[in-house]
Order: structure tokens, then C-alpha cells, then sequence
């Protein structure tokens, strides 16, 4: 994969824009957060340059190391940063692009003609933030080594040893003044150089974790690209047809990939990137690709008798039901709208992809009869049930500020209307529900109890799980609508509180809400809204004391520090068991209770598992169940 191009990469084609200082000073608008996610944001930086020269042509190795002492060292294969004096500061090339923002092969001068990164600051952000980074380059039969720490140059660039290969090393640690946390996660950074390694197909990606003994170690290598990665996401799903459908073009220098695999369930998963950025907004190449597909599919449908005349034309929704798909483009000159890169805004990038996918598509499905009668089949399905569905949803629609009574009756509303303070909290059982009505601040707290479980929506098309009574009532009080007609900004609540027995079928329920609200309303959770109570299991009583354990190591330490004598311990079965006053205490008193808000940190990784726990196919289920039951400690039989 690693070609020999003539293309020359050297100082003049470092071009330098502005000074380092304000990175130190306001790291979160660099890199998101000084968080565990802006921790890991130096990694990919790193990264990201090493992937810079894959795309130019020049890398096909890329291996990260995590060090024993949370240091992290990137190597490549590429050219190497040039080395010979930047002549617009009389400095030595990988000096400016580790000291000076907007300083590299990115910004017109002729270093790369597709790039990823953060805005082109990458390295220096990285840099500005380490307590300690060293660059190694090899190139022109040399290797050339310089130090640095908190963004400035600690040394000269110096000759260290001969060298007859090309590429660059990167060691740095993060600084202790910035970061809140310092200790890589080997899943979190497994994710993304997968990821990367799917958008870059052939590349070799090596991580190696030296904190394990042994060393643990990963190739993410993947000839089939953005294929293998559909298949990978389709793994718990019974699929419509064995290979995903890829196309792919070039054109006016962008370079389109799609590649799409229709599996049997009831929900649409689109990926989209650009320059291996992962566009979570969609954009362009989302619009182009959406057109094409409900184009391409209707004009077949019809064309083969599959649509009747009188037939409606199918939604794109309808078409999109159950299928995977992963686009993924390259453009020259990306225009991102926002810092985070979440969107991509090209306008010429929707007809490329609209072309692509329309010429790749509609000869697919020409060659490929039988596949098309059975997407065009599962659309026709799609669209009875969404006038269904649309029948059933206007019963959960809150009405106008005259029609209040439009609420579900069992809810026991707060008075508050700010919804920033409200709280909702769904309630297993009419029992635990009653105690929670007594208990709560009816200010602020609402209580809405559901009987028995849930609907698994993983398996139902929307117009059952509207016929679902419990679902009905949660969506009409959470008040923000579902499916097409879902509005974040609707929300009558900003805390939506599962609350659950601290048993297995409690859990079951809880894990069924989950399911609900992923895969229906996720941008609740994506704006932090959904929580999950900690009700105790233990009530440990001594003389007129009561103190609570939320699990049994919290139970051994209290008996530890009390003695075992004397004491009466009552284990909760439910939140039933409970007075008002108890529940209030141990779980809804804002300032004793322990909630735990429900993060989407990988879409895709969440995605692959709730196919796997409620999803039709047992095999992966068994395989996950005989995997980690020896982790299991408490199971109530």
C-alpha cells in the first residue's frame, strides 16, 4: 500500500498562521474537555497526522503504544516532519509544527491534498498540553531528535543515528496541571483505531498496552474497508443478503465510499464521515446519500412492477428501515460548520454522493434481483406500519394548554414548570409508585408508575410500540413527542429517572426503558437528561441507628466499622418494602441519593449491544451470557 509518489514534502510547504499561547490558557476549545475524553483527544491528534500521510500515500503502519507510565508514543511509516529550516522563521520545520498553531503541511502549502485533524492544530495542541512530549523523525538517512514540554522547545534538533527507513515518532505526557484524568482507556482508544483502520482500507494500526503483563497487543487491519466495517456492525443481525452493496467513485479530486447491508430489525443505522472524521450530524454526503437511495429504490420498484400505480411512493424512512450503512468521503478543502466538526457543510459533496450511490446502486440492483424484491418488500411492510403508527401516535401527542387532561392519569405531575428543575421519575410497580408519590418534594419531583415490562422494542415496528399503554403514558408526560415528530427541546423534564428494583427482573426493566429510549429518543440522552436511581440493598439497623448499604462490599465495610452484634440487617426485594419516608431518604433526596446519568460515549458500540441483548439472534446472546457469567455474584433465582 505504501507507494513511492514524487510528490516532495519540505519546509516551504510549512506554512505558519498564529502563536501558541491561548491553548494553555483554554484547552477545552482545542480539545473538547480536560476530561477522559479530551485525555484521549491527544492520542487521535497524534494520530491523525500519521493517518495524513496514509492518505497521501506514503504510511501503511501506524503503531500506538501505551507505556507503563500513561505515556503514549505514536510511529509511522511516513516521510517524516521535514527537518530543514522553515524559511518564514528560520527554525527547523518539526520545531514550528510543534510550537506554533496553524503551523503545518495543511494549510495550502502543498503538504497534503486531503487531511483530517482538529482545524490543523493538532500537534502543537498536543504539544502545548504535554508535560513532556519527544519527536524522533527518520528521514533523509538520518534520525533527528528534539524535546519539548508545555509547548516549548526544551532542546535543539539534533542528529541521534542513521536510519535507511522514513517515518515519525511521537512520545509525549500529558500534563497533571490540565488533565483531570491521566490513565488511558485501552477500549476507548481500541474504538477509534478500529474505526480509523475501517475508513483506511489496508492500513495497519498497532496497539500495544505495556501496563498488561504480557503485553497485550491488536492489529486492526482491514482489506475489505468500509465494508468489512458494515458487516462488523450487522454481526448480532440476521441480514437480508450476505455481502453489503459498495460503491465508490472519484471525482473532482473527493473521493466517495458507500457501503450499505440491510438486516431484518426495525431501525436505520447510518455512519457518516468525512476525512475520518465521524460527521455525528450527518450533512452533505448524508443528504446526497439519503436522496439517491429513496430515488434509486422507488424508480426500481416501479420499473418492476413491484409498486403498483396506485401504491404511495416509499419515504425515505420506510426505505431505510433496517439498513446499515457507512459513507465516507474525502474532500480536498472540508468546510465543517462548528468547532467539533459535526457537520459537513460542501455543497458540491451531495451531487457526488447522490451520483455514486445512484449509478453503484441501480446496478446492483439490476444484477441482483432477489435482494431488490426483498428491500422493496421490507419498505412496502415499513410504510403500512408507519400509517399505522401515525394513527397510534396522535393518541400520544400532548394537546393544547386547554387540554391538560390530555396527561396520563396515573402520572402525579409536580407543580414546578421550569424543566430545567423538574424531575420525572418512571417507577417499577403501582406499589413502589404509591410509596414514591408519598415520599417525593411535589415541587419538582414527578412520579409516573408503569405495571409489569415494557414492550422490547428492539423487536417491534413503532406501531406496536405505541400500542403499548406504558410507552403511550411515558411519552405523552415526557411531553417531546417520538419518532419523526421527537423534539428535545420539548421536554417537560431534564431529569428522566429510572427507577427499579435492585433485582433481576428490575433490571430487565430497566435495561427494556433503556432500550426504548436509545433507539427512539436518543437525543434525550445525548442531552443528559436520563438517569438511573441506586436504591439501596440492605438496611442495616443498630440500636435506633439505621444506616444503608448500596452493595454487599458497601455492607461488609459498615459491619466493619459497627460490629456485628446487635444488628438487624434487612435485604430489600423491592422498592416496595420501603415507607415514603425511606425511599425519600435512601433514594430521591437530591442530597443524599446517589443517580447515575446515562452516557452514549460510542454509539456504535452501544448500537452492536443492544442487538446483542434484545435482538432476535440467540448465538450472541449465549456467547456474551457463557463469556460473563463467572463475573455474576448475586442472582435471584
Amino acid at each position: 500500500m505504501k507507494q513511492q509518489l514524487q510528490n516532495e514534502y519540505s519546509a516551504d510547504q510549512i506554512q505558519v498562521l498564529e502563536g501558541l499561547e491561548a491553548v494553555r490558557k483554554r484547552p477545552s476549545m482545542y480539545i473538547g474537555s480536560t476530561s477522559i475524553q479530551g485525555l484521549h483527544h491527544l492520542v487521535y491528534e497524534v494520530v491523525d497526522n500519521s493517518i495524513d500521510e496514509s492518505l497521501a500515500g506514503y504510511c501503511d503502519r501506524i503503531e500506538v503504544i501505551i507505556h507503563k507510565d500513561n505515556k503514549i508514543t505514536v510511529i509511522d511509516n511516513g516521510r517524516g516532519i521535514p527537518v530543514d529550516i522553515q524559511p518564514q522563521v528560520g527554525r527547523p520545520a518539526v520545531e514550528v509544527v510543534l510550537t506554533m498553531l496553524h503551523a503545518g503541511g495543511k494549510f495550502g502549502g502543498g503538504g497534503y491534498k486531503v487531511s483530517g485533524g482538529l482545524h490543523g492544530v493538532g500537534v502543537s495542541v498536543v504539544n502545548a498540553l504535554a508535560e513532556e512530549l519527544v519527536v524522533e523523525v527518520r528521514r533523509d538517512g538520518k534520525i533527528f531528535r528534539q524535546e519539548f514540554s508545555r509547548g516549548l522547545a526544551t532542546s535543539k534538533l539534533t542528529i541521534i543515528g542513521s536510519s535507511k527507513s522514513t517515518g515519525t515518532k511521537v512520545t509525549f505526557k500529558p500534563d497533571a496541571e490540565i488533565f483531570e484524568e491521566l490513565t488511558f482507556s485501552l477500549e476507548i482508544l481500541s474504538q477509534r483505531l478500529r474505526e480509523l483502520a475501517y475508513l483506511n482500507k489496508g492500513l495497519k494500526i498497532i496497539l500495544k498496552d505495556e501496563r498488561k503483563e504480557p503485553v497485550s497487543e491488536s492489529v486492526f487491519q482491514f482489506e475489505g474497508g468500509i465494508s468489512d466495517f458494515v458487516q462488523h456492525l450487522n454481526r448480532n443481525k440476521q441480514v437480508l443478503h450476505p455481502k453489503p452493496i459498495f460503491v465508490q467513485s472519484e471525482k473532482e479530486n473527493i473521493i466517495v465510499e458507500v457501503a450499505l447491508q440491510y438486516n431484518d430489525s426495525y431501525s436505520e443505522n447510518i455512519l457518516s464521515f468525512a476525512n475520518n472524521i465521524h460527521t455525528t450530524d450527518g450533512g452533505t454526503h448524508e443528504v446526497g446519500l439519503k436522496t439517491a437511495l429513496t430515488r434509486v429504490i422507488n424508480d426500481y420498484g416501479r420499473g418492476h412492477n413491484l409498486l403498483k400505480n396506485n401504491d404511495s411512493n416509499l419515504s425515505g424512512e420506510d426505505i431505510r428501515e433496517g439498513a446499515t450503512i457507512v459513507v465516507s468521503v474525502k474532500v480536498p478543502e472540508p468546510q465543517f460548520e462548528g468547532q467539533t466538526k459535526a457537520k459537513l457543510g460542501n455543497s458540491e459533496v451531495r451531487g457526488i454522493v447522490d451520483s455514486t450511490l445512484a449509478e453503484g446502486l441501480s446496478t446492483y440492483l439490476e444484477e441482483n434481483p432477489a435482494v431488490a424484491k426483498r428491500i422493496i418488500e421490507k419498505a412496502i411492510t415499513a410504510l403500512r406500519a408507519r400509517e399505522a403508527s401515525r394513527k397510534a401516535r396522535e393518541l400520544t401527542r400532548r394537546k393544547s394548554a386547554l387540554e391538560t387532561m390530555a396527561l396520563p392519569g396515573k402520572l402525579a405531575d409536580c407543580s414546578e414548570k421550569d424543566p430545567s428543575i423538574c424531575e420525572l421519575y418512571l417507577v417499577e410497580g403501582d406499589s413502589a409508585g404509591g410509596s414514591a408519590k408519598q415520599g417525593r418534594d411535589r415541587s419538582f419531583q414527578a412520579i409516573l408508575p408503569l405495571r409489569g415490562k415494557i414492550i422490547n422494542v428492539e423487536k417491534a415496528r413503532m406501531d406496536r410500540i405505541l400500542a403499548n399503554e406504558e410507552i403511550r403514558a411515558m411519552i405523552t408526560a415526557m411531553g417531546c413527542g417520538v419518532g419523526g415528530d421527537f423534539d428535545v427541546n420539548k421536554a417537560r423534564y431534564h431529569k428522566i429517572i429510572i427507577m427499579t428494583d435492585a433485582d433481576v427482573d428490575g433490571a430487565h426493566i430497566r435495561t427494556l426503558l433503556m432500550t426504548f429510549f436509545f433507539r427512539h429518543m436518543k437525543p434525550l440522552i445525548e442531552a443528559g437528561y436520563l438517569y438511573v436511581a441506586q436504591p439501596p440493598l440492605f438496611r442495616i439497623r443498630k440500636g435506633k441507628q439505621d444506616i444503608y448499604a448500596y452493595s454487599d462490599q458497601e455492607l461488609e465495610s459498615v459491619l466493619k466499622r459497627i460490629g456485628n452484634n446487635n444488628v438487624n440487617i434487612q435485604r430489600y426485594k423491592g422498592l416496595g418494602e420501603m415507607n415514603p419516608d425511606q425511599l425519600w431518604e435512601t433514594t430521591m433526596d437530591p442530597d443524599t441519593r446517589t443517580v447515575l446519568q446515562v452516557k452514549l460515549q460510542d454509539v456504535i458500540e452501544a448500537d452492536a449491544i443492544f442487538s446483542m441483548l434484545m435482538g432476535d439472534r440467540v448465538e450472541p446472546r449465549r456467547d456474551f451470557i457463557e463469556e460473563n457469567a463467572q463475573y455474576v455474584r448475586n442472582l435471584d433465582i
